[in-house]
């Protein structure tokens, strides 16, 4: 898998843009800055952005390209990434309650990694700290607008709910929208959004 995301970052392009998500942007204007976790994070346009906005910015992904395009993003724009560790989702294993808040922008992992990886995020987070996510719902198969085709990796919203079960859950909706970041998010497309946080 890995060798997949490498061979699409690979190009001198940003595949997905190097401005930040819409609905990351918008919700993190919201917040104190303080420090953040991004994982799949990819060629490190939020987690920029994050820094920007005077954020202590921890991305994840497991691949070294998109690393090295992240840390080149940064540097073209002024800011550093706090760190930027190279490992699967799988069994990245952050911190308890470490983080302000948690990013998961277009994170789509097989069921039976999912949910165990989500309550590791909710841990994560700090008493009080916000978790903005937005990901592709079933209903972005056979859209040319981004995600992954198989149904297995897409998400419902009540299945998110369920993994994000220790949060309370300020916002959650299933909605049509269009993308227009990068080349390979361009488009109508299904998606989810989820705001949370975590009990003080």
């Amino acid at each position: 898998m890995s060798r997949f995301w490498n061979e699409r970052y690979q190009g001198e392009e940003y595949v997905y843009g190097e401005q930040p998500n819409t609905f990351f942007a918008a919700e993190l204007s919201k917040l104190t800055p303080g420090r953040i976790l991004l994982p799949g994070e990819g060629e490190g346009r939020n987690a920029v952005y994050a820094a920007r906005c005077g954020w202590l910015a921890d991305a994840v992904d497991f691949s070294e390209v998109a690393r090295e395009k992240a840390l080149r993003l940064a540097a073209k724009q002024g800011v550093r990434l706090n760190y930027y560790e190279l490992t699967n989702l799988e069994h990245f294993i952050p911190d308890h309650e470490i983080y302000d808040a948690v990013a998961l922008i277009f994170v789509h992992l097989e069921p039976e990694i999912r949910h165990k990886f989500h309550q590791r995020i909710a841990k994560a987070l700090k008493p009080g700290g916000h978790l903005i996510a937005e990901f592709f719902s079933v209903n972005q198969i056979g859209k040319s607008s981004g995600g992954p085709q198989n149904p297995l990796m897409l998400y419902r919203l009540n299945e998110l709910i369920e993994d994000f079960n220790d949060l309370e859950i300020k916002f959650a909706d299933a909605i049509e929208t269009q993308l227009d970041e990068g080349a390979h998010h361009r488009g109508a497309a299904s998606v989810i959004r989820l705001l949370a946080k975590k009990g003080d």
